[in-house]
């Protein structure tokens, strides 16, 4: 399938409406504010970073019950799993190259970078951001892709339960409880859930205890708690904990079988914002994340790895004038890690001081942030960032911009154990992107369109005796979208193209899919809903991609596309009915492959994915 060609054609079907009197419904609206893009809530519409937002109201309605699930609509994210280990690219950038945010918090792994969003419950979820391209001259380390952040939900007026249960394929059953409440100063919500699912068989060789089933178990535990001392001053606290367990197969040859995870995911904070004058608000976050993976039964690794962030910042918003923004601030965390198989090190911390300005004018706007890192294993570090942007007439928008990022060595870089390949001198893998954005709202259809090219250096790899600063990379990419209603359907096409390369063998990235499509369609009629998505993919390599010489034909994994159907029932205003069908074509696919040796033979085997599997749910939410 020619998907490029496809993606083309279906992206022009909205356009011959462009200039039709549609006017998007409200639940479709884009939000007018953002947090993320400048580390302060700005008009979406002035932010320069490419940007995608789901909302509580757009999780109901696709019905999304993880966030990868909902993170594969964005346009530029793959989100794939290799044997239940889910692996993130932004914009064709690797996992550890992303930034990922809870409330604010640092929630990745110090030990591996990976953050396990499959582990966080989607039902304490309010909000979401995407921040597309680099900003570490804002967050620091691990920017280069982009950031996601995830705000969890806040209390509303009065006393509000909600109640979710729901039970589907797999032996896949989930249950919620929250309560939200509160006064005109002081709001809490309270939230738990518990997730299981028997799972499937991830492995296809049916070798030895490979033949299990592989489910999850995750309960969640969720408070919030914001109060307005004054007109003022506000403080709040937040809560978040994820734990259970995840099963899984090991690809290798005498694995003792089966293996599991017992993880915890969770973070703390707490801040205090106060309008100091008329011109300066000041604001002050403490915070706490924890990440914890005890490995059992794994013949790669058993054992556990454990890292504890302390984070603490201090953010200034100052309006020199109307026009005229300026953030300064200052951030610092500290790392340390405890592990069965001991490290050179299991400390460190990070410094930093950063300055933006912003300029916002009737004819055009201007951008220009720096930022400055200290950090006790790879020393000091300056990132910054410009833009420029143009309005043209009153509906059209050009952003031409700049960026760096870079991202730290992890723990297991730096300081494992000596049979690991450990180098304490590695350097930050540091990036350049430029890019060139288009936005539009015409007649009711909202328009966004970015090309852009990333160039990393120093990219960590192994280098045959230790891990090692040995290569580069280009990714040059475009991606578009476009929301509208369409013959009383609401529309929302995202479309990526991109090609990630190896500068010095001229290879294609391992997993990363050069051309995604994301549709979704959703239809209300009374008290009944209707909604489709739509995915393809298309085919990508498995092997590395680096070094030529390593193999003169790479693994490739065929594309594959999946459709996925939904309904809902407004019983009454308590009441809600929820249906959802994936992959109803029960398309088989995968996203990573594994080698099993048998012998002096080598065999190739793609793990499992999901086939057709169904879910009923119902949310009761009583009036008190």
């Amino acid at each position: 399938m020619k998907l490029s060609r496809l993606a083309i054609a279906v992206a022009l079907l909205p356009a011959t409406q462009a200039y039709a009197d549609t006017k998007l419904s409200d639940s479709y609206q884009l939000p007018n504010m953002l947090v993320t893009s400048a580390r302060q809530a700005e008009p979406r519409a002035q932010a320069t970073a490419a940007n995608t937002v789901f909302t509580r109201a757009d999780i109901e309605r696709l019905q999304a019950r993880s966030l990868p699930e909902l993170l594969r609509r964005v346009p530029g994210v793959l989100v794939s799993s290799a044997g239940g280990l889910p692996s993130l690219s932004l914009r064709g950038t690797g996992t550890a190259q992303t930034l990922v945010l809870l409330d604010g918090q640092r929630i990745s792994s110090a030990t591996s970078g990976f953050t396990r969003l499959d582990y966080l419950a989607i039902d304490s979820v309010e909000r979401i951001e995407v921040i597309r391209g680099p900003r570490s001259s804002l967050y620091g380390a691990d920017a280069i892709g982009g950031v996601i952040q995830i705000f969890t939900r806040s209390g509303e007026p009065g006393l509000n339960p909600e109640v979710r249960l729901a039970a589907g394929s797999e032996q896949n059953f989930q249950r919620s409880l929250s309560l939200s409440g509160g006064t005109e100063k002081t709001r809490v919500h309270l939230g738990a859930s518990l997730d299981e699912r028997e799972g499937f068989d991830i492995t296809r060789d049916n070798i030895g205890a490979d033949r299990d089933e592989d489910g999850q178990r995750t309960k969640a535990l969720h408070l919030k708690l914001d109060h307005q001392f004054e007109a003022d001053w506000k403080a709040g606290l937040s809560l978040n904990d994820q734990r259970g367990k995840n099963e899984y197969d090991d690809a290798y040859e005498f694995a003792p079988g089966s293996p599991r995870d017992e993880f915890r995911v969770s973070s703390y904070s707490g801040y205090l914002d106060g309008q100091l004058n008329e011109t300066w608000n000041s604001r002050l976050e403490l915070g706490r994340s924890f990440d914890r993976n005890r490995a059992v039964g794994s013949a790669f690794n058993d054992g556990l790895l454990e890292t504890t962030r302390h984070s603490a910042a201090w953010i200034n918003h100052i309006s020199l004038t109307e026009q005229h923004q300026l953030a300064l601030g200052t951030d610092w965390y500290e790392d340390r890690l405890n592990a069965t198989t001991a490290y050179q090190e299991d400390s460190r911390d990070n410094m930093a001081f950063f300055a933006q300005h912003s300029y916002q004018g009737e004819r055009f706007g201007t951008e220009l942030g720096l930022r400055h890192d200290d950090n006790e294993q790879f020393g000091r570090h300056k990132s910054w960032n410009a833009a420029f942007s143009l309005p043209v007439g009153q509906w059209q928008r050009w952003i031409l911009s700049y960026g760096e990022g870079f991202r730290a060595p992890t723990f297991t870089d730096l300081y494992a154990p000596p049979a690991w390949g450990p180098n304490p001198d590695l350097k930050p893998e540091t990036s350049k992107t430029y890019e060139l954005q288009w936005r539009a709202d015409l007649s009711g259809t909202h328009f966004e369109a970015s090309v852009y090219r990333t160039d990393v250096d120093d990219m960590i790899a192994w280098g045959g005796r230790q891990m090692e600063n040995v290569n580069h990379a280009r990714i040059n990419g475009f991606e578009a979208s476009v929301a509208q209603e369409l013959l009383g359907w609401q529309t929302n096409l995202g479309v990526s193209i991109i090609d990630p390369r190896d500068r010095d063998s001229g290879r294609v990235l391992q997993r990363r899919a050069k051309r995604t499509l994301s549709l979704d369609l959703d239809r209300q009629f009374g008290d009944f809903g209707f909604g489709a998505t739509w995915q393809a993919f298309s085919q990508r390599f498995d092997d590395s991609g680096f070094n030529a010489s390593f193999q003169s034909e790479r693994s490739t994994i065929p594309g594959y596309a999946v459709l996925d159907l939904r309904t809902s029932w407004r019983a009454s205003p308590e009441l809600r009915w929820e249906a959802k069908l994936e992959n109803v074509l029960d398309k088989d696919y995968h996203q990573a492959q594994y080698q099993r040796t048998f012998g002096d033979m080598d065999s190739v085997y793609g793990y499992r994915e999901q086939g057709r599997a169904g879910l009923i749910a119902v949310t009761w939410t009583p009036a008190l």
